[in-house]
């Protein structure tokens, strides 16, 4: 393996880093360093939605919020290059999340695991996902 390729693999990771820490933060700024502008998003496999990032963007700082905590964690990061500047990138995750209840009831742990299928391109800004599909393996607390 070339330095160029290590330093490729340790960006890539990078960026995958961010997107778990811009997600579990609720900072959506954050995710522009992670994603390219035309990129496509699917969470439907979470019961989310699919659709450009300019779309997925604000349903996240709607929706993610009901959630009080959010907690990433990644594992077997698979990162084959396409070509110099193409990359398929597959994560494994698990993301326990807290869901506040009402009226004394105890917090609702809600926990998915699954793997983040990934399409990374290289960009004058460093590698940015231009694709992100979820899928969801398990999950336990719904």
């Amino acid at each position: 393996m070339t330095i160029e390729q290590i330093t490729d693999r340790l960006e890539i990771t990078d960026a995958l880093i961010r997107y778990t820490r811009a997600i579990d933060t609720g900072d959506w700024d954050g995710l522009d360093t992670v994603f390219t502008p035309d990129a496509e998003i699917d969470y439907t496999q979470s019961g989310g939605i699919a659709g450009s990032y300019a779309v997925i963007k604000p349903w996240l700082a709607q929706n993610l919020p009901i959630f009080s905590r959010r907690m990433h964690a990644l594992a077997q990061i698979a990162i084959d290059p396409d070509g110099p500047d193409t990359a398929t990138v597959a994560a494994y995750f698990h993301n326990p999340m807290v869901l506040p209840q009402r009226h004394g009831k105890p917090d609702l742990i809600v926990e998915f695991g699954g793997i983040y299928h990934h399409e990374f391109v290289r960009t004058a800004q460093g590698w940015r996902s231009r694709r992100l599909l979820e899928e969801i393996c398990w999950q336990r607390g719904l």
